[in-house]
């Protein structure tokens, strides 16, 4: 077991966004579902919390109701090793949901995302200060990340 997991609160949608999260990313699933006892402030029998697999990392979903929702201080960062895979996940991911800027979007539960190339940190976290300035300047005209536009604003 994970000693440390993220959490995420929904409004009694969870088993219905985890199952869409599920569907999207490879090496994902179920691991357990606990339902609400009697008594509860929630139905008898109703998800309570879901723990699940997202390309082999550990989360939890809860049905914590209203209360809370997403903001963009937590996203998820997903690492894609070329175009089509930004692409997948960004039609998946912004089905039902909105596109932002910088290769962020939020999926239609309003949780957010930054669907990235695997080489984005290197990019920008490179010796060279002025290719690091061209990709940050050429990633801020983006809203899905194009990483041809990028390679060549870094290679210039």
């Amino acid at each position: 077991m994970k000693t440390i997991m993220p959490c995420l609160w929904f409004d009694m949608n969870a088993e219905e966004a985890v199952n869409f999260y599920v569907s999207i990313f490879p090496d994902s699933e179920i691991l357990k579902i606990t339902r609400n006892p009697p008594g509860t402030a929630n139905p008898e029998g109703t998800v309570l919390t879901i723990n699940f697999k997202l390309r082999g990392e550990e989360f939890v979903a809860l049905n914590g109701g209203p209360a809370f929702t997403f903001s963009e201080g937590i996203s998820m960062y997903v690492n894609c090793k070329d175009q089509a895979e930004i692409d997948h996940y960004w039609e998946k991911l912004t089905d039902g949901g909105s596109e932002m800027m910088c290769g962020w979007l939020k999926d239609k539960y309003g949780l957010a995302w930054q669907i990235v190339p695997d080489q984005f940190m290197q990019w920008i976290d490179a010796s060279d200060m002025a290719a690091t300035e061209r990709v940050i300047a050429a990633m801020n005209t983006m809203v899905k990340m194009d990483i041809a536009g990028l390679e060549a604003a870094y290679s210039k």
